[in-house]
């Protein structure tokens, strides 16, 4: 059974910021202090206040993966902490960006911050190395996967195949994880794997075929957000 807040040894508070519901989430270690910025972008003032209003100091900045909407406030971030920015090799490697000294990473290594531990997850399909991070029973999927979505594949580097890959890997996870997305696109903020595997439509495929068909070419025009769960037909 997943810990309750009280027992975790982190926190995790969401901020929604900007003109594309993005969430911005902020990662307390309670025991040493230090916190981690998944995505910094646009208000960044409001991710400076929220880490003095809980007593933490910013060491860490965490991609979920390199276009423009989640990455425009590292810079602000940077200005006003030490803080080491961490992105997946792949995405580095895709976005093309000279960065200052970034930690690079590779599926299945683990950010240590303080006492908590955050796995990467390296997750294609959005982009080539659009990464989840998971901290216990909590997983932070950016673009990745929505509630009861996912995210678009027909930007530079996306690619419905490895999309298919990734959700049907994301879906064997214990199904009380809780997914913690990039957007506010739906009629609730988080959900669990459990709920995505019964009503994303995006889960419901077993034919890479027919997901991509549904992704790029049918998904945009019978559905538009808020999204609520869908029904499987199977």
């Amino acid at each position: 059974m997943p810990a309750t807040d009280n027992d975790r040894p982190y926190r995790i508070d969401a901020l929604e910021l900007g003109p594309m519901e993005n969430f911005v989430y902020l990662i307390s270690d309670k025991k040493t202090g230090r916190a981690a910025v998944v995505d910094p972008a646009w208000e960044v003032d409001e991710v400076l206040k929220l880490a003095r209003q809980r007593g933490v100091t910013i060491t860490d900045i965490l991609l979920t993966h390199s276009h423009h909407d989640h990455i425009n406030g590292i810079q602000q971030v940077l200005n006003a902490h030490d803080a080491q920015l961490h992105l997946c090799k792949a995405e580095a490697d895709f976005w093309g960006k000279a960065l200052t000294t970034p930690t690079l990473h590779h599926g299945g290594d683990i950010i240590q911050l303080g006492d908590t531990a955050i796995e990467v997850l390296h997750t294609p399909g959005h982009t080539p190395g659009s990464a989840c991070y998971k901290i216990n029973h909590d997983l932070i999927t950016g673009d990745t996967m929505f509630v009861f979505g996912c995210g678009r594949c027909d930007l530079a580097g996306g690619d419905p195949e490895q999309m298919f890959d990734t959700l049907r890997k994301l879906g064997r996870l214990p199904g009380d994880t809780i997914i913690h997305p990039g957007h506010n696109y739906s009629v609730k903020e988080t959900s669990t794997i459990a709920e995505e595997c019964d009503g994303n439509p995006f889960m419901h495929f077993h034919d890479k075929h027919k997901f991509i068909e549904y992704r790029m070419h049918i998904h945009d025009k019978v559905r538009s957000d808020p999204y609520e769960a869908v029904k499987r037909e199977d």
